[in-house]
């Protein structure tokens, strides 16, 4: 059933960093009811049974805007433990659903609010997306090369890394603690938070002098000759990141370029971008085919750089599973592993609004109940 067996979450519908927080609990084996939008589409005109960050959750479709609509939430709230939204500042308290509302009706809620900037701050009414907060928290800086633009990453540094795993870390320990103490409380994830906190160690680098402030500049940046992505001969790329001293001489050996003056060389930083031109022209040389024959599965530490589809191929993801077929569609496995209590994909995206007389009637609704709500559109 899932290490989170017995826990019930809300989720409103959303986009990006909050349907994954509901997903990464649902794979975990949490009940997580998703409150979609009635008549509402999703983001770029997605078709919600290929959207699977909606995967192992079931669909009520409610019209929020009309005031029935925050009863029906309350009353599914009742035997929730938490609650996931991520609209503005403010809008849950126009829909009657806010803090107050939720916790009067159950105290023991974890109320999760997951924003880009937060729910306090003077940026907090503003519109933003990934790439915003990833910039404001000093990531965005360090990606790229010292002379280009900084580079732009997929939308997970931010809505993943800084939003949804911090919701999700912030949603168990309330729940947690409201099962010790019986008092619920509000999580305030903002993105711009967690990608701060992601910066940690780098931080820690540069309070030591061994930083700096300049892009493509440090030895995990894409500076050193021994830590970056090289292009082939046949136009595909493979990583290298040779950090610890055995390893770098590894990587030497395997190339051949032992006795070429570089054994020396790994923290030789005024002439890491001559080093840089020797290993560019090398790895030019062969195919990406022939790289992972000598390298992949060394000490080198050594990976190609794939695309989607080569890494569902690729033997290691195949052998450990990363990837699972559900309702015929490939697509990412439920991750971390548990011994005990395996994670599992109980379910594929519903439809929009595929369980809402179920969940009515769990919910204690009565049959001429449900006809009423359906009649005044609110269902």
């Amino acid at each position: 059933m899932g290490p989170l067996a017995g826990i019930r979450i809300i989720e409103l519908a959303g986009i990006g960093p909050a349907p994954f927080c509901g997903m990464l609990l649902a794979d975990l084996g949490a009940d997580v009811l998703l409150v979609d939008r009635k008549g509402g589409s999703l983001p770029f005109n997605a078709s919600p049974e290929l959207d699977f960050t909606r995967r192992g959750k079931r669909s009520i479709a409610l019209d929020l805007k009309r005031p029935e609509a925050a009863g029906v939430v309350l009353r599914l709230l009742e035997g929730a433990d938490g609650l996931i939204e991520g609209f503005r500042p403010g809008v849950m308290e126009r829909l009657g659903l806010g803090p107050e509302a939720c916790l009067v009706r159950n105290p023991r809620l974890v109320y999760g609010r997951l924003t880009g900037w937060g729910q306090s701050g003077p940026l907090a009414q503003a519109a933003g997306h990934d790439i915003n907060y990833v910039a404001l928290s000093g990531l965005l800086f360090h990606g790229g090369h010292r002379d280009s633009a900084p580079s732009v990453p997929p939308t997970v540094v931010g809505d993943i890394g800084g939003g949804a795993l911090f919701m999700a870390v912030g949603l168990l320990a309330g729940i947690l603690h409201a099962r010790e103490s019986g008092r619920g409380q509000v999580v305030d994830a903002a993105i711009t938070d967690g990608c701060a906190l992601m910066g940690t160690l780098l931080q820690g680098l540069r309070a030591q002098r061994l930083w700096a402030d300049r892009r493509q500049a440090n030895a995990l940046d894409g500076a050193a000759h021994w830590y970056d992505c090289y292009q082939c001969a046949d136009g595909k790329w493979i990583s290298i990141g040779a950090l610890e001293p055995q390893f770098y001489r590894l990587l030497l050996e395997k190339c051949g370029l032992e006795g070429e003056g570089l054994e020396d060389a790994q923290f030789d930083f005024p002439d890491w971008p001559r080093h840089k031109e020797r290993m560019t022209a090398l790895f030019r040389s062969r195919p990406r085919a022939e790289w992972c024959e000598l390298l992949e599965g060394t000490d080198v530490c050594f990976a190609p750089v794939l695309n989607f589809p080569e890494a569902a191929a690729h033997p290691h993801n195949r052998a450990r599973g990363a990837y699972v077929e559900v309702g015929g569609i490939a697509q990412p496995a439920p991750a971390p592993r548990f011994g005990g209590t395996p994670a599992q994909v109980r379910r594929p995206p519903p439809p929009v609004g595929s369980d809402t007389q179920q969940l009515l009637e769990a919910a204690g609704y009565a049959e001429e109940e449900i006809a009423g709500l359906a009649r005044l559109g609110v269902v």
